[in-house]
């Protein structure tokens, strides 16, 4: 891997810093934070390009075990948790009109959602009990816990299938996904301990259950901040914390709903047996590989190898051809997503020609 493309990677450390500088301005300088993700980075992307190539087998060993590419995302997630405490330092102790609450709000839940639950994503995928409790602790700050579950032993099982309130269908608008994921991942995240814990012969309300522990923890941390937020500012109970945590948040997980929407609409694994469909394949994920775009979000639109081979670091993730391949970057897709008409006359032509061009080698692979 070159020494650009690896240093490429700690370009996600500029956002929380933009988000600092705009909360000590103040005023619309909030703005600079999405006005970077959203426009400045695309325009980065169209400028240098797409990048298509691929880590060398013979390296990867060496690749996947690169100690930079582990610590960028561990140290990530103290970053977030110094991030959202700052955050609420400032709350506290400086006085915001209410358009500059919100905005801050929004600036620091595309830090902590754009790319915060992006790291936690990579790691919770991983196999150290360490990676996997900065995982939960990215969440907590984000109150989405009950992601760690649903995304590892439901999205990836039931990924592109019915049975999965992650993925969405060709016509359906990210307005109508939204409440299917929002409120289906979390019944999922349920049913699946629920199942967890009947095959130890142990009940739903049993303390082992994980969503139990979550949603206690998450309450603890809102409340927690709360209560210092309160007793250092000597002015009674500041609900304003709350409000900011509970706003930022929403801000972050909406923009991990979004990502979700867009990284398999419209693809469909085949139902070999009753209830039972075809492996995961790179061809059941929406693929993208603008340079920067890929650097800002660990590879994460790398989606089709992520899907097929779960185990990869997003350091030795490859591109795949046969692939669909999305016609921008994630920021952009994003903000097309939040317009159905734009989105589905965009997307529409293109998934319905990869899936005629690609007719014979899906028969194929099926």
């Amino acid at each position: 891997m070159s020494l650009t493309k690896r240093l490429s990677f700690l370009l996600c450390y500029v956002l929380p810093i933009l988000a600092v500088f705009a909360e000590l301005m103040g005023g619309v300088a909030y703005l600079i934070v999405p006005i970077t993700v959203f426009i400045i980075l695309p325009v980065f992307d169209l400028v240098l390009g797409r990048d298509k190539s691929n880590p060398e087998e013979t390296i990867f060993q060496k690749l996947q075990n690169d100690s930079f590419f582990r610590y960028l995302t561990q140290i990530w997630a103290y970053v977030q948790l110094a991030f959202v405490i700052w955050s609420v330092y400032r709350i506290v102790f400086n006085s915001h009109t209410i358009t500059e609450f919100v905005l801050f709000a929004v600036a620091v839940g595309i830090v902590t959602g754009g790319i915060g639950i992006t790291v936690g994503h990579e790691l919770g995928h991983k196999n150290t009990r360490y990676e996997q409790f900065l995982a939960k602790m990215i969440y907590m700050t984000v109150c989405y816990m009950h992601f760690y579950i649903e995304h590892n032993r439901g999205h990836h099982t039931h990924v592109s299938t019915p049975n999965d309130p992650a993925s969405s269908k060709k016509n359906q608008s990210f307005y109508q996904f939204y409440p299917q994921t929002v409120f289906g991942a979390y019944k999922s995240a349920w049913e699946l301990e629920k199942r967890r814990l009947s095959k130890q012969g142990l009940g739903v309300f049993h303390y082992r259950n994980e969503m139990i522990w979550y949603l206690i923890i998450t309450l603890l941390f809102l409340t927690s901040m709360v209560v210092i937020g309160s007793f250092f500012s000597g002015k009674g109970v500041r609900l304003d914390v709350l409000w900011f945590l509970v706003l930022q948040s929403i801000v972050a997980f909406s923009l991990l709903e979004l990502t979700n929407y867009i990284e398999h609409y419209g693809l469909k694994r085949n139902e070999v047996s009753n209830g039972r469909f075809e492996k995961v394949l790179p061809i059941h994920s929406w693929n993208q590989n603008y340079f920067v775009s890929n650097a800002l979000l660990f590879q994460l639109q790398r989606h089709s190898d992520h899907h097929a081979n779960a185990g990869r670091r997003y350091q030795t993730l490859r591109h795949f051809e046969d692939a669909p391949q999305l016609p921008f970057g994630y920021e952009v897709m994003i903000l097309i997503a939040l317009f159905p008409p734009l989105w589905f006359s965009m997307m529409n032509p293109i998934l319905e020609s990869w899936e005629k061009n690609n007719m014979v080698k899906l028969q194929s692979i099926r």
